[in-house]
């Protein structure tokens, strides 16, 4: 499950993060910018929420460059004299919000346009290509796709949704969709071809925050699902990991 982490003082913004995201993330709090990249060795993190007025400004744009996929939100009571702030929030890609003025959809906001929701757009005809057509199907690979980041596998995902690992499995094999396992393997090497774009991670951090046993158990899974190295993952992004894994390489034991 993705982290949603906040540097922020304010409980009410903290509360209105909470309230928006409601299932699919953990929001957490953290001291600084500091205490977020400590954060990101250890979990997915899908946006960062911060006050940029409260002297984080500096921290925020290096932080930016570093870690360009992940959403940064400023979230702040701007002043008139903030122009030149705000100027340089939205030349970095930083979305801006206001304390007092937006709080009631921060949250809804933030949601919307997490690094999970983006990868899910751009894996939006997944289904269709995996031959994935019953409801049933489209709701186990919705729980794949929020899995990422946790230990979970195909008899964790059955329990979440109260079917037996036999029959999850059979269930989504229907109709030629490839297996379970394969498709868990295939939404992980996607997250770790968004992150790597990432300047500020390196493979044994991916590794580490997929829950990989390994860096070589990463670069297998990699080879196995999209016939790449890890370091070759930025290059080829989401979209062609998906490409190469529908040719020939949907098949594994269950």
């Amino acid at each position: 499950m993705a982290v949603i982490a906040v540097v922020h003082r304010s409980a009410a913004v903290r509360g209105a993060v909470r309230r928006g995201v409601r299932r699919g993330a953990r929001v957490l709090g953290c001291g600084g910018l500091d205490g977020v990249e400590s954060l990101l060795a250890r979990e997915v993190v899908d946006a960062v929420v911060v006050d940029v007025r409260a002297r984080l400004a500096d921290t925020t744009f290096r932080f930016v460059g570093r870690f360009p996929r992940i959403p940064l939100f400023a979230v702040s009571s701007f002043r008139p004299d903030d122009g030149q702030l705000l100027v340089a929030c939205r030349r970095a890609g930083v979305r801006v919000l206001e304390t007092g003025v937006d709080e009631a959809v921060t949250g809804e906001v933030i949601a919307a346009r997490t690094a999970s929701r983006r990868r899910q757009v751009e894996l939006r005809d997944a289904p269709a290509l995996l031959r994935l057509t019953e409801p049933i199907q489209i709701r186990i690979w919705e729980a794949v796709l929020l899995s990422v980041g946790s230990r979970a596998r195909t008899a964790d995902i059955a329990r979440g949704l109260g079917l037996t690992r036999e029959h999850l499995s059979r269930e989504f094999a229907a109709g030629g969709a490839p297996n379970l396992k394969r498709v868990i393997d295939l939404a992980r090497i996607c997250c770790a071809a968004d992150l790597l774009t990432n300047p500020g991670y390196d493979v044994m951090t991916v590794g580490r925050v997929l829950r990989f046993a390994s860096p070589s158990h990463l670069a297998a899974s990699s080879r196995r699902i999209a016939g790449a190295t890890p370091l070759e993952l930025p290059r080829l992004g989401v979209r062609q990991v998906l490409s190469r894994f529908l040719k020939g390489r949907t098949r594994s034991r269950l």
